[in-house]
């Protein structure tokens, strides 16, 4: 079982910056493929970034050049760097955890963008 946990979110202005971590227990989550999804009021959930264990990076179109994911695996943390953020940004954010079949889910964390 792998228990995620998201903080880093919260309100912030149009091309502003946040940082969103996921702290991951009870696995070795190097062998993991990582991501964070994201989901507006009204819209489905989904892919914003995902790492692999072998650090391969991918990213949904609208965030590519402002967004960027890593991982430190001694840690069992991802991490998140959000810049010039804008307002379609704005959603729950939720770390996720991927092996074969084994999917996992954090809670969620709120990032708002307004001015």
């Amino acid at each position: 079982q792998v228990q995620l946990v998201e903080s880093g979110g919260g309100l912030v202005q149009p091309g502003g910056s946040l940082r969103l971590s996921c702290a991951a227990s009870g696995s070795i989550l190097s062998i993991y493929t990582m991501g964070w999804y994201r989901q507006a009021p009204g819209k489905q959930r989904e892919l914003v970034a995902a790492i692999t264990s072998f650090r391969s990076t991918n990213y949904a179109d609208s965030v590519k050049g402002r967004f960027t994911i890593s991982r430190d695996n001694a840690e069992n943390t991802v991490s998140l760097q959000m810049s010039s953020l804008k307002p379609d940004d704005t959603a729950v954010y939720y770390c996720n955890a991927q092996l074969g079949a084994h999917v996992y889910w954090g809670q969620g964390t709120q990032v708002t963008v307004s001015s």
